[in-house]
C-alpha cells in the first residue's frame, strides 16, 4: 500500500524535531565554545599589565579606574565596550587603545583619556563615568583568548 500525503508531511516533521532535540542535547562542550554568543560572558577585575619604559606613544594619561567591561558579540566581530572612572569631571577624548596581541592570545587596551583643561569638581560617580568602545572583526578574534581593558590603578579582562 502506498504511503498517503499526511505520511510524507510526517517525515520531515519528525526529522525537524529530532534534529531541534539533539541540538537542544548540545549546549556544553565543544559546540558551546563554537557559539559566539558565549564568548566573553563576564568580565572580572585584573591585574595591571606592565607597559615597557619607552612603549607608551599615546600622551593621553590612562583613567583612574575601569568599572566595567562588556563584549558584545555580531555577526562581524565583536564590540569592546569599556567604562572608566577618572577623579573629576570634564576629562575627554576617551579612546581603548590596542597593545599588539601577546603570543597567549592575550589582548590588552589601554583605556587613555585626556585630562580637563581647567580644574573642575568631582561630582557624584555617574557624571564622571566615561564610556568607550572598540570594534574587533572576525578574523581579529579568531587567536583572542582573553581581553584585558587597564586603566592606572586597575584593569578588568574578560575570557572565552
Amino acid at each position: 500500500m502506498e504511503p498517503t500525503g499526511d505520511a510524507y508531511m510526517r517525515r520531515p516533521l519528525l526529522a525537524a524535531l529530532t534534529a531541534v532535540m539533539l541540538l537542544q542535547a548540545c549546549g556544553g562542550g565543544f559546540s558551546a565554545r563554537l557559539n559566539p554568543f558565549n564568548w566573553f560572558k563576564r568580565s572580572a577585575p585584573a591585574e595591571v599589565v606592565v607597559v615597557e619604559a619607552g612603549a607608551v606613544t599615546d600622551a593621553r594619561p590612562l583613567v583612574e579606574r575601569v568599572v566595567s567591561l562588556n563584549i558584545d558579540s555580531y555577526p562581524g566581530g565583536a564590540i569592546v565596550r569599556a567604562t572608566g572612572l577618572p577623579p573629576t569631571q570634564g576629562w575627554w577624548d576617551a579612546e581603548l587603545v590596542a597593545r599588539p596581541l601577546d603570543e597567549n592570545g592575550v589582548l590588552v587596551y589601554d583605556f587613555h583619556v585626556f585630562p580637563p583643561k581647567t580644574p573642575t569638581g568631582t561630582g557624584p560617580q555617574q557624571s564622571r563615568e566615561i564610556a568607550v568602545a572598540a570594534d574587533l572583526s572576525t578574523r581579529e578574534l579568531a587567536a583572542v583568548r582573553q581581553i584585558v581593558v587597564q586603566g592606572a590603578n586597575d584593569a578588568r579582562s574578560a575570557r572565552r
